[in-house]
């Protein structure tokens, strides 16, 4: 019998939503006072709307229960509760109820640079996380040439990680979780920061650490493929509730049905955006669907959107890039406008564009949007994106493909059409 190493008793996590939390103690002061006092909040962004103190449960009521030994998956929509269940279980965040028992040290990659200081060399932040974990310096040194080696920056192994770039941090931190003794290796979706060989290296390490040292894995990832290849069992959170722990193809197939097609007018106002749109120096307001009543488009449609956005911008040189990603986080493709658009300052605008859908197969995508401007020396930067700005789905016709159920996971989300033999 597997020893049980985690276990999860009626798990809740509450936040309220508009209270103190921008980062800063100056800026959580400023915006407290301006609150008891009745002014504008002078931390509070262009168009964003004033949050009411409503309470909203990033978890609500998680019961579970994790051997030794297991690969778990945790999959689930924005939003769903992964990144907070995993922070509990870090001890990085309380929960508001329930009870979580571990049993041994858990090595966490929440995102990147976790446990690392900028001002130390990446060598000393190697024992300052084997210190973290209890872990004796000859101990540690045991390990440093196993670390270094895997994680591919030798050469820097000795310059302050303030330095490195986002991919040598996730390199370097990857290697230190993997490598130090732990008994859980928590995992959240960091390898997307690194390069291509570097991520099936590390699947191949996290595979490893499970089936040859024992060790329990815990794995946040939207690359469905990622979860096929790794997980011996998988839960899909939705709305901060566990809706299926099992097997990881039924998982992946619940998971799928969870994603929601938009309406046809999206506030994108609303939207999360990333930290380097923090600026605005560009904002995307509204998304609507043309010449449609719903989103869900035959194979053979002509999608037409309008876009209304704004810009902070003195007549700029604007483009849009379009990307398409299938609901399991496949990326399918990407489009741009092939001209430049162009902007008044401070004034709300649109342009109204189209994607063709005839070469996509049947199933429900996500389209993320960025907003870019090119400047006369022909660089460019990002002035505003919305990750998953509109659901839609491809409906199949009754012929299509002989009646056979395509499976996207051997072929792909592009159909060429037939194959045409010609007669010599």
């Amino acid at each position: 019998m597997q020893d049980t190493v985690i276990k999860i008793e009626n798990l809740k996590k509450k936040y309220r939503l508009g209270m103190i939390g921008s980062g800063t103690l100056t800026a959580d002061l400023q915006s407290w006072w301006a609150k008891k006092t009745g002014k504008e909040d002078p931390n509070r962004k262009i168009d964003e709307k004033e949050q009411t103190n409503k309470e909203f449960w990033a978890l609500n009521g998680i019961n579970l229960e994790v051997k030794a030994g297991e690969t778990l998956g945790i999959i689930g929509a924005n939003g769903a509760g992964k990144s907070t269940l995993l922070k509990i279980l870090s001890r990085v965040t309380a929960p508001t109820e329930g009870e979580v028992k571990i049993k041994g040290r858990i090595s966490s990659m929440l995102e990147v640079g976790t446990g690392f200081h900028g001002e130390l060399t990446g060598r000393e932040n190697i024992y300052l996380n084997g210190a973290i974990l209890g872990m004796s310096r000859s101990e540690v040194d045991k390990k440093m040439e196993d670390i270094i080696e895997f994680s591919e920056c030798r050469k820097f192994i000795d310059t302050p990680v303030k330095r490195y770039s986002s991919g040598m941090y996730v390199k370097l931190a990857f290697s230190v979780a993997a490598h130090l003794d732990s008994e859980i290796l928590v995992m959240d979706e960091v390898l997307a920061v690194g390069d291509m060989k570097f991520q099936e290296k590390c699947l191949g390490k996290m595979g490893d650490v499970a089936d040859k040292e024992g060790r329990t894995v815990l794995y946040v990832s939207h690359n469905m493929n990622t979860i096929q290849q790794l997980c011996s069992r998988c839960v899909v959170l939705d709305k901060g509730r566990i809706i299926y722990d099992g097997d990881v193809e039924e998982a992946i197939r619940i998971y799928m049905g969870t994603v929601k097609e938009s309406p046809v007018d999206v506030d994108l106002s609303e939207m999360e955006r990333a930290e380097e749109h923090a600026g605005r120096v560009a904002f995307m307001k509204r998304l609507q669907v043309l010449d449609a009543e719903s989103s869900v488009f035959n194979r053979d449609s002509i999608m037409r959107f309008r876009l209304s956005f704004t810009t902070e911008l003195d007549n700029p040189k604007l483009y849009l890039r379009a990307i398409l990603h299938y609901a399991d986080g496949t990326p399918v493709t990407m489009v741009t406008t092939k001209e430049s658009f162009s902007a008044k300052k401070d004034e709300e605008q649109s342009i109204v564009f189209r994607l063709d859908s005839k070469y996509i197969v049947p199933g429900k995508y996500t389209l993320s949007l960025i907003l870019y401007e090119v400047n006369q020396f022909g660089t460019y930067r990002n002035c505003d994106g919305v990750k998953d700005a509109f659901c839609f789905e491809i409906k199949a016709e009754e012929d299509y493909a002989h009646r056979m159920e395509w499976s996207h996971r051997y072929w792909g989300h592009v159909s060429l059409g037939e194959l045409l033999i010609e007669n010599e």
